[in-house]
């Protein structure tokens, strides 16, 4: 049984140990990280906080807020990887705190509140996310935080009320600039059901312009000077990034309708198995008003991401505070009335998981070597998979007192994982720590190359320089190139021995190639074979001599 006075400390020593300790210990990831890293990069060193520029060029995808926490990370921690990942793993603490007052205010048992608190802490995506640079992190504080906001507003005296309705104007405002309207949909789409379910549409209409007035404040001295800079940034911006993503038949990340439902299932390990008890509970007291605002802020957001075409695992983590309070009240209350048989159940899967895992790596060692000469890794990933039977195993047979054990578990998974995979993988996704390895002849490059905007970005990060040309490549910075300074930087398969030649004049060039397929092979193939070549995993660095003009 663990003491009260305890809840918390041991919160922030799981903050502590499986979400910032792990966060120096691996590169960063591409896409997202190298991208999240150089953008935020770049406002700080070039003065430009309204507009976000990706290595020199318009990156009109997101608004800047997010952007701007990562740059204080930075700034404040050093451009290195835990500066570039801080602001992720303390929203999502912010978001854990939130969780635990959150269940203080619906029930006022600190043993509820704690065990919603970790439940939400040891969730995959949410343990997952902690560590890595990614706006949704920060956009799922401000949801949470507007949610907790609007709650407080409802059932407060009337002279606190006006308060909170100004902290959910606050955060409706934040939400916007950091990833855009979605910020201010969830709140009415949320809020709006429940007090016409209520009976307090009144109120609503009362206070509610309170928040907007303070959003749009929060908002406005931004959304001026961008629209003054960058006019073209709100057509770009609401046709690309929501209408389009949202409906739009070549919408990115296009996914099926249901595909949130695994992807909910798979969010809320190691607790999954818990589900069907939490939802079959809540259905049975949707009639309290509590549990009918939590329902409604699970599934209503959770209905509309699933009718939009574009989908990502990470869209849903707004949805995740609701179900872990759900999920936490309904855990508590199998505890308190003496109903193991889920909690049991719970440990023996995700034992039998763990399980399988090991016996399967054991076995590819034998027959198909997962890993080949690191120890280390191979170590760490037998000692998280045990580590993770054994906690899910502590529930299975002892689910009163070992209730909490899956979190450890997770965070274990969480805290090595990134060391315990496999080299070949690591440096296929972490280009940057091969690039600094070489950083000097890099940087004294006069003109840099890649094929790739994953190996791109952490060049230009770990560089400090975005003057990158794109061989045989385009993405996502295809808005910005298609500007007059960026046209000169999209280097196609035809155009690349005579911009070589070009280059070289002027300067030593340093290439960097990402990929080890057809396509890959092709561009090498094209470049000069007179070039200084490194390679490790697939990634390839090429460093030419200036030629004489």
């Amino acid at each position: 049984m663990i003491r009260q006075q305890w809840y918390l400390p041991l919160l922030l020593l799981g903050f502590v140990l499986f979400y910032l300790a792990p966060m120096a210990s691996h590169g960063l990831w591409i896409p997202d990280e190298t991208r999240y890293a150089q953008i935020s990069q770049e406002m700080l060193h070039s003065g430009n906080w309204a507009a976000p520029h990706f290595m020199g060029l318009r990156y009109f995808e997101k608004p800047a807020a997010g952007y701007w926490l990562i740059a204080v990370g930075q700034a404040l921690f050093g451009e290195n990887l835990f500066g570039v990942r801080i602001a992720s793993a303390l929203s999502m603490m912010l978001s854990v705190l939130i969780t635990y007052l959150f269940a203080r205010q619906l029930w006022n048992d600190p043993r509820k509140s704690f065990a919603c608190a970790l439940l939400f802490m040891s969730f995959g995506l949410i343990a997952g996310q902690a560590g890595y640079a990614n706006l949704d992190p920060q956009f799922s504080l401000w949801v949470n935080l507007g949610m907790l906001a609007f709650w407080l507003a409802l059932n407060r005296s009337s002279s606190q009320r006006l308060g909170y309705w100004a902290l959910l104007g606050v955060a409706c405002g934040m939400g916007f600039m950091t990833k855009g309207f979605l910020a201010w949909l969830f709140p009415v789409l949320i809020a709006l059901p429940w007090m016409i379910w209520q009976r307090r549409l009144g109120e609503l209409f009362k206070y509610g312009p309170v928040a907007v007035l303070i959003a749009i404040v929060i908002c406005l001295p931004w959304v001026l000077i961008l629209h003054g800079r960058e006019p073209d940034y709100w057509r770009f911006f609401f046709w690309h990034e929501h209408i389009r993503r949202f409906a739009g038949e070549d919408a990115q990340h296009a996914q099926p309708f249901w595909f949130y439902l695994p992807i909910l299932v798979l969010s809320s390990l190691p607790w999954a198995v818990l589900l069907p008890a939490t939802l079959k509970q809540a259905w049975a007291e949707k009639g309290q008003a509590h549990i009918g605002f939590l329902l409604l802020w699970l599934l209503l957001p959770l209905g509309f991401l699933s009718l939009s075409k574009g989908k990502l695992p990470t869209y849903i983590m707004p949805c995740l505070v609701p179900l872990a309070l759900l999920m936490g009240h309904a855990l508590v209350s199998c505890l308190q009335q003496g109903r193991l048989n889920a909690l049991r159940l719970n440990g023996a899967v995700n034992a039998l998981i763990g399980a399988v895992g090991l016996i399967a790596l054991i076995y590819l060692q034998f027959k198909q070597p997962v890993y080949t000469h690191e120890t280390v890794a191979k170590l760490l990933a037998m000692t998280l998979l045990s580590g993770w039977i054994l906690a899910n195993a502590f529930q299975a047979l002892r689910p009163a007192q070992g209730w909490a054990a899956p979190a450890l578990g997770m965070g274990l998974l969480v805290a090595l994982l990134p060391s315990a995979m496999p080299e070949r993988t690591v440096l296929s996704k972490t280009p940057v720590q091969f690039i600094q390895a070489h950083q000097q002849e890099l940087a004294a490059s006069s003109s840099l190359l890649a094929n790739d905007l994953g190996a791109a970005s952490s060049l230009a990060w770990a560089l400090n320089r975005t003057d990158i040309a794109f061989y045989d490549t385009v993405g996502e910075l295809d808005y910005g190139l298609n500007y007059p300074e960026g046209k000169a930087r999209k280097i196609g398969l035809g155009d690349i021995q005579s911009w070589m030649e070009q280059a070289r004049r002027k300067g030593s060039v340093g290439v960097v190639i990402r990929g080890d397929g057809d396509d890959e092979k092709r561009e090498i193939d094209l470049l000069p074979k007179d070039g200084t070549r490194y390679a490790q995993g697939n990634i390839v660095i090429l460093i030419y001599g200036q030629t004489q003009p």
